[in-house]
């Protein structure tokens, strides 16, 4: 499953890049998906990532 942060509701927590860095990063500021790492949603710390996320800004699908 793929993983993206929407960059327009992301504010920067940092909480994503925090719990699972080999998966996301910061870039100015923001969340992002480390590349390479787009299809990584089938790991379960993944989806607890997504679902912590105080922006809501990660999508698995």
């Amino acid at each position: 499953m793929r993983i993206s942060v929407d960059p327009d509701r992301c504010y920067g927590s940092g909480e994503c890049a925090y719990r699972l860095p080999s998966v996301f990063t910061e870039v100015d500021g923001y969340g992002a998906v480390v590349p390479g790492r787009e299809d990584a949603g089938d790991d379960p710390r993944v989806r607890e990532a997504a679902e912590r996320c105080p922006s809501q800004a990660i999508t698995i699908g």
